[in-house]
């Protein structure tokens, strides 16, 4: 199954598919209201703002497995990252992201191993998947690596539609 095929409902439009689309890349964050990684939302808002033209979105997906930071509805989401980060990026339902009850987009990504090596479950809020206009996921980042981390914004350029043919080959 590709990652094209997998839905996921929208915070408050829960008919939207919000899933990866053909030809954009995509920054999917495991996202938390009441984290100390909680600040990165403004670097994610940037990307957004720099990039959406481009063909590129950030996705943020509110999950409460970690520590119970994101214990709100999804209403109450919603208002505080327009609030208080003036999000413009699309928020999807609350997900797990780990166990038994992961969301099948997680399936997907969690598969993929960061610069490390690191595969397997999410290790807190805030982890960072890209996935390329053609449903490749590409890069994995800690929920450590800020979003304007320059190695972040060098594979989202590189991933930008009609970059991807530019990267170097392993």
């Amino acid at each position: 199954m590709s990652i094209f095929d997998v839905s996921i409902a929208g915070l408050t439009d829960r008919e939207a598919n919000l899933a990866p689309q053909p030809g954009m890349a995509t920054l999917i964050v495991n996202v938390a209201s009441k984290c100390g990684l909680t600040p990165q939302y403004e670097a994610l808002e940037r990307l957004q703002e720099r990039y959406a033209s481009r063909g590129f979105t950030v996705l943020g997906v509110p999950c409460n497995q970690f520590g119970g930071q994101e214990p709100g509805t999804n209403d109450e989401i919603a208002q505080f990252c327009s609030a208080t980060y003036g999000v413009s990026f699309p928020l999807t339902e609350k997900v797990e992201v780990n166990g038994p009850n992961r969301h099948p987009l997680y399936s997907q990504l969690v598969e993929h191993a960061d610069a490390d090596g690191y595969a397997g479950d999410v290790r807190w809020n805030f982890e960072k998947f890209l996935v390329s206009p053609s449903g490749d996921v590409v890069a994995r980042f800690s929920p450590k690596t800020q979003p304007d981390d320059e190695r972040v914004v060098a594979v989202i350029e590189a991933m930008l539609p009609g970059v991807e043919d530019n990267l170097p080959t392993d």
